[in-house]
């Protein structure tokens, strides 16, 4: 059964044209193999296992997030498929992990360990998973205080500090799409945070952490790390973000 969900859950996810591609290299993975080289290493089977791990396991996270304020409400179901892109042909199959992780006594921490130990070199991908839970959360117009714990909790698993944490909800809330309304506090973002720095750090440091956080963002290094598809579009605003706040800073500082 949970097979079957995760093959609903990557076609929904990276959609029928990466079910192609998957396909295809599965063709060359079994030529390769069958010429029996003994220094190939199989990445598109690495790549492929990552990214179903990601997709199974923020579908379950975002499930447990739903109900933590007490209810699952029509916007939060709307958020979830927004994020995922999910087709009319495949929201049935993705439905029943959804629906199964929702209404399961199991708690949210299994899952979160879970991705945690596939990806715990990767930290922008995980990043990038715990701003997709920023994102049902706030499909209410409002992260609430139950919803924030979870979140923190989440994020601690993840091995992010307090203060890494709040850098990334900084970049989440910095990167909002102009054409949606803004949660109030996305317009309350300092810019130092979301560089993930305090504002006593130095000129040098600023340039520093700003060279070091293009580099772990850019979206090619995040697909071979194992981000979906769908989410490197999403990816690319939090690099806009980091870009934008650092102009900030460089122009209040006069740094060149």
């Amino acid at each position: 059964m949970i097979g079957q969900w995760i093959g609903a859950v990557l076609g929904g996810i990276a959609g029928h044209a990466f079910d192609q591609w998957r396909r295809e290299r599965r063709q060359v993975r079994a030529e390769r193999a069958a010429a029996g080289d003994p220094a190939y290493v199989d990445l598109d089977a690495i790549l492929e296992t990552k990214q179903v791990a990601f997709a199974t396991a923020i579908v379950v996270l975002a499930a447990k997030l739903a109900k933590v304020d007490g209810q699952v409400n029509r916007d939060e179901i709307l958020a979830f498929r927004r994020i995922f892109d999910i087709s009319d042909a495949d929201v049935g199959d993705v439905a029943a992990i959804y629906n199964e992780a929702k209404q399961s006594p199991d708690g949210f921490e299994p899952a979160a360990r879970q991705v945690a130990a596939v990806f715990g070199t990767e930290r922008v991908v995980l990043e990038e998973l715990l701003c997709g839970l920023f994102e049902v959360a706030v499909a209410d117009a409002a992260i609430d205080e139950n919803e924030l714990r979870f979140l923190r909790q989440v994020g601690a698993i993840f091995g992010f500090g307090p203060f890494q944490f709040e850098a990334i909800r900084a970049r989440y809330m910095f990167s909002w799409e102009p054409r949606r309304p803004r949660p109030p506090e996305a317009a309350m973002v300092d810019h130092y945070t979301v560089l993930g720095l305090s504002r006593t750090a130095s000129n040098d440091e600023i340039k520093l952490a700003w060279r070091a956080l293009v580099r772990e963002h850019h979206p090619d290094r995040l697909v071979a790390q194992g981000l979906p598809p769908e989410f490197v579009e999403k990816a690319s605003r939090r690099l806009a973000a980091i870009n934008a706040a650092y102009d900030r800073v460089a122009a209040e500082r006069g740094i060149r």
